[in-house]
């Protein structure tokens, strides 16, 4: 008999110890369980939060290319239409405004509106829909 069975049989045995130990065990069998189910939802919202932010983002991006694309066409062209066209080639939808026209060399500003739509399910409604703008300025070339 080793020197542990001998402490163990002294002292009560450890079959009552491990009694309270299984006991315990049983008892917190479906506790991660539990939480998990409470703690899904909330991480699911907070990642459909991030793609939403995510989707803002890469708008306000393409309505800065928008802007860029039309007031390189509006200091190309006289004509205001090619630029309004330029920026709706890019972000269809978007609200373009090109301004007063200079002489060559002088400086044109177009900018662009764009509303962001935030229909992602759960959190699109958490969201408003935000508008972005942009003003982008170009020196007249011809």
């Amino acid at each position: 008999m080793t020197r542990r069975d001998r402490f163990l049989r002294s002292s009560g045995g450890g079959t009552g110890r491990r009694r309270r130990v299984a006991r315990r065990v049983r008892r917190e069998h479906g506790q991660a369980t539990v939480e998990f189910a409470f703690l899904l939802p909330l991480m699911v919202l907070a990642a459909l939060a991030i793609i939403q932010v995510g989707l803002v983002v890469r708008d306000q991006m393409a309505v800065v290319h928008a802007a860029r694309e039309a007031a390189r066409a509006a200091s190309v062209d006289p004509d205001p239409t090619r630029a309004i066209r330029a920026a709706r080639r890019t972000l269809p939808g978007a609200d373009v405004d090109v301004g007063e026209r200079p002489e060559v060399g002088g400086e044109i500003a177009v900018t662009v509106h764009y509303t962001s739509v935030t229909d992602l399910p759960l959190v699109g409604v958490l969201f408003p829909d935000p508008d972005l703008h942009t003003t982008t300025v170009m020196r007249v070339e011809r």
